[in-house]
């Protein structure tokens, strides 16, 4: 229960933030992030532009999950600072943040529509009650992810495709335009997948950004605008073949990437089953 409310925290506290046009989507600005005694970002500095799909790519303890939370401002970074739309994070209720499903208490008592309901709170503010046109647009979400016939099923008894799947409706419901997924496709079947792909380009369609952490850097190559290569600090942001070159994964990985040549390109091919969450 404790973690579902952590969910839903900056939604309750939200405030509507004026975007300034000219501004970029997000501008991340030498963040810095020290905490019991080590480095979990040092001197980050990027930028995205409205409706692009970055991958965010790094072994465990590169950072990725501390970024996005420094990004939606649940993280305060020791230096540095984060801009979304020319404004502070903390304000906004127009970041949408998924975290790892590992994070999320699934025995919390709350159906699909009461999940994706969620996204609608920053909007309505806390003195109002979602009305039959709120209901709707959340029906009208659920549509768009496919999972309209699911809306009264229990959280508890989705599977892991349909749980992104319900995340990303919430996204919708909350009328985001930056979205954070941290290991949205971690466990999941090839059409699990592509389903979640297939939600994604109704959001590209849509002009939100999403970054989205993951280990599968083939996936990251072959299905993303942009990758970024992060290991506390930011090695490359750019184009697959200028950003995974032998070096800068050397620099990344070290001896847990191994990089073949292949008349394809570049195969990048894991070594990790003795590496530890960090």
């Amino acid at each position: 229960m404790e973690k579902m409310k952590q969910l839903n925290v900056s939604a309750l506290i939200g405030r509507h933030v004026t975007h300034e046009v000219e501004a970029p989507i997000l501008e991340v600005s030498d963040v810095t992030v020290h905490y019991n005694g080590r480095s979990g970002l040092d001197k980050v500095s990027f930028e995205l532009v409205q409706g692009e799909r970055v991958a965010v790519v790094g072994p465990n303890g590169a950072g990725k999950s501390t970024l996005f939370k420094v990004i939606t401002g649940m993280l305060h970074p020791t230096a540095g600072e984060v801009r979304v739309c020319g404004h502070r994070p903390g304000g906004h209720i127009c970041i949408a943040y998924v975290p790892q499903r590992s994070q999320v208490d699934w025995t919390f008592p709350v159906s699909v529509a009461d999940v994706v309901m969620m996204g609608r709170i920053g909007r309505l503010g806390l003195l109002r009650h979602p009305g039959p046109r709120d209901w709707e647009y959340v029906r009208q979400c659920l549509k768009v992810v496919g999972m309209a016939d699911l809306a009264n099923r229990q959280i508890s008894e989705l599977s892991g495709g349909q749980q992104q799947r319900m995340f990303i409706a919430r996204a919708l419901a909350q009328e985001a335009e930056l979205m954070l997924m941290d290991e949205p496709l971690t466990g999941l079947d090839v059409t699990s997948q592509e389903d979640i792909f297939r939600v994604l380009e109704e959001l590209r369609q849509r002009g939100v950004t999403v970054m989205i952490a993951t280990h599968d850097l083939n996936l990251a190559a072959e299905r993303f605008d942009r990758v970024m290569l992060l290991n506390v600090r930011l090695l490359g942001l750019g184009q697959p073949e200028e950003v995974f070159t032998p070096e800068r994964l050397r620099a990344a990985y070290g001896g847990h990437l191994r990089v073949i040549q292949t008349n394809e390109g570049l195969m990048m091919v894991g070594d990790t089953c003795c590496e530890g969450e960090v």
